[in-house]
């Protein structure tokens, strides 16, 4: 690694390593690599301000004059009860498997259960099974219950789902809690749920974030379930998007628009918890 050196204004000389050439090529072809991940969403969020004659021209026009039609087509199509029943089924389900993930995953490493690897395995295993296998006997028992189009189905079917992965993720931070931390909480007589409480979930918060954060992007961004099993009633965003696919073609610029306001609680859960998300997992730990 080479070394330049460089005077400064009170004459005090200062040498300053150059980086490699090696660590330069990397880091552009990094920056390759996420604009091309990138290209895709700037090209559907300026294509969500062109007017559906500008979104269908081949090739696309990047001069094209901008404008909100998408958007107000969008909005004047009713939206709102779709965007309500996926925040509630995925702020809900994702609630109740912070409920149960916790403590399940303390048990498998704090407090590890007989035989607790087996019960990792047995989590594990449940999502060996392709999602399409379970299409049909999750709605035949829906129907015969009498829970087709209803919220309530979705919100128990994405607690299911997304269990066995909150708890694989929670049991990954709970095992790095400090001993010394539960032996502490024991000797001045904090109880099981008040040591969870005041103890452990402060320290893996990050942990808690994250969880959180997967478990809500999944359950928002499901489609196959939700599109069996709703209908008009429990219809959720990603469904109601489906129905701008007509006979009469593709309106391109309001899919676009419908898509990144769909999109935006997602990006907005996800700024708010970066911040969890990159925190020690025992910082500011120490009695």
């Amino acid at each position: 690694m080479s070394t330049k050196t460089v005077t400064l204004s009170n004459g005090q000389q200062v040498n300053f390593r150059k980086p490699p050439r090696s660590s330069l090529l990397l880091s552009a072809a990094a920056w390759i690599v996420g604009f091309l991940f990138v290209a895709p969403v700037l090209w559907m969020i300026l294509t969500s301000f062109h007017s559906e004659s500008a979104a269908a021209t081949n090739p696309p026009s990047f001069t094209a004059p901008l404008t909100l039609g998408g958007y107000r087509s969008f909005f004047a199509s009713g939206p709102w009860p779709s965007l309500i029943n996926s925040v509630m089924a995925s702020v809900v389900s994702t609630l109740l498997v912070l409920a149960l993930a916790f403590p399940a995953a303390y048990a498998l490493s704090i407090r590890p259960v007989r035989k607790w690897s087996d019960v990792l395995f047995f989590l594990l295993s449940t999502k060996f099974l392709p999602v399409v296998a379970g299409l049909l006997p999750i709605f035949l028992f829906a129907k015969k219950v009498g829970l087709l189009d209803n919220i309530w189905l979705l919100i128990i079917f994405y607690t299911v789902m997304n269990l066995p992965i909150a708890i694989w993720m929670l049991r990954s931070f709970l095992a790095e809690v400090p001993s010394e931390m539960l032996e502490a909480a024991e000797v001045d007589g904090a109880g099981l749920i008040l040591t969870l409480r005041k103890v452990v979930a402060p320290v893996v918060m990050p942990g808690l974030a994250s969880a959180a954060l997967i478990c809500f992007i999944f359950s928002w961004n499901e489609l196959l379930f939700a599109r069996v099993l709703t209908g008009t009633v429990s219809q959720t965003a990603p469904v109601y998007l489906t129905g701008f696919v007509t006979s009469q073609g593709l309106f391109l610029a309001k899919v676009c628009a419908a898509s990144l306001v769909v999109s935006l609680p997602v990006l907005v859960a996800g700024f708010a918890a970066q911040d969890k998300l990159v925190q020690g997992l025992s910082m500011g730990a120490v009695r």
